[in-house]
């Protein structure tokens, strides 16, 4: 009984003994994060100013594509990990009405512009005249040309179409785009020196306003990508009601060419943080792979840190720091990562 005592007692006495050695070990040893075996000599983690969590996100942030108008989703276009260059069709809503509409108000100019032809005019207004028409020609045109390389990229999305074909139509729609955007010019200074029009020509000029605006609503219906990249997630299907007002967007969207860390800092160590800054970045899924960074922005805005499930007390107060990776390896987006802050490469 009393060997059982003695025994306990050592044992509690080696215990509290090593615990006041834990305690007394320097703060460093847990401020800079913890040493990997085989990554970074751990001499050299007394050389992070600060660390903080974050994810793997496309250079361009994730894009998320919502629709501008109710309506019903007719067509999905592309699906995910599919590349996409900006303007290209990703879904179609159900548009007989606004197609209507367009033809509505196409033979609406049609009709104004026969009566209008036949007033004679001056040489001045003759001018003008003449502008306006090259102009809604050009407008005509220019839509025409989207509406062609909506069909070759639908095209060439199922096998049908070609690059060459994509490349083709795209430098056409440039081109008309251009030659439209000229022509308005032109018009413009047509219209300082040319007399006021006639009430038949200001019927056609409103006639033509609404086309436009026919025009406007039919293309609201064909979703497109914002910027060229890949596609990361769909979130669509035939015959579903969309809405501006969902929380979910219709597609996600990224340029994957280059890849980037949004992490959360706590504001306590915003001073030892600099644009410029080299950070090392630790993804959680590739165990022993370290990738170098810069810091390329500092939020200016210090919010409540983005994580469920914690109580307020329990969450930190933190600013969105943004890092740019040197390489992309195989990083995938939305990646969880240990971001660590170099002290030798901090501005001064």
């Amino acid at each position: 009984m009393i060997t059982a005592k003695v025994n306990a007692a050592s044992s509690a006495i080696v215990y509290l003994s090593a615990l006041a050695a834990l305690v007394m070990l320097p703060a460093s040893t847990y401020a800079h994060g913890p040493a990997r075996s085989g990554t970074t000599n751990p001499a050299e983690e007394q050389h992070w100013l600060a660390s903080a969590e974050g994810r793997v996100e496309p250079s361009t942030g994730v894009i998320r594509v919502a629709v501008p108008v109710v309506g019903v989703i007719d067509e999905v276009l592309v699906k995910a990990n599919d590349n996409v260059f900006a303007g290209e069709p990703l879904v179609r809503l159900s548009d007989q009405e606004f197609r209507a509409r367009l033809a509505a108000a196409s033979a609406a100019v049609a009709l104004r512009k026969r009566m209008r032809d036949k007033e004679s005019l001056s040489s001045q207004a003759k001018a003008r005249r003449k502008a306006e028409d090259a102009v809604a020609e050009a407008e005509a045109a220019a839509s025409e040309a989207q509406s062609f390389v909506d069909r070759v990229a639908v095209e060439r999305r199922s096998g049908r179409g070609s690059t060459t074909d994509m490349d083709a139509a795209r430098s056409g729609l440039k081109r008309a785009q251009e030659r439209l955007k000229t022509l308005r010019s032109e018009l413009r200074a047509v219209e300082a020196d040319a007399p006021l029009p006639t009430a038949i020509e200001g019927q056609l000029n409103i006639a033509r306003s609404e086309l436009l605006v026919a025009q406007a609503s039919l293309d609201r219906m064909t979703i497109r990508a914002p910027i060229g990249g890949t596609i990361l997630q769909i979130n669509a299907k035939a015959g579903e009601l969309a809405s501006p007002s969902n929380t979910q967007p219709l597609v996600l969207l990224g340029d994957l060419s280059a890849m980037r860390v949004r992490a959360e800092v706590d504001e306590r160590d915003l001073g030892k943080i600099r644009v410029g800054q080299a950070v090392l970045v630790r993804p959680a899924a590739l165990r022993g792979r370290e990738i170098a960074g810069t810091v390329s922005f500092i939020a200016p805005l210090v919010e409540a840190e983005h994580t469920d499930g914690l109580s307020q007390r329990n969450k930190t107060d933190v600013a969105e720091v943004l890092v740019d990776l040197s390489e992309q390896a195989a990083l995938t987006v939305g990646m969880n990562v240990e971001v660590y802050f170099r002290e030798e490469s901090a501005s001064r």
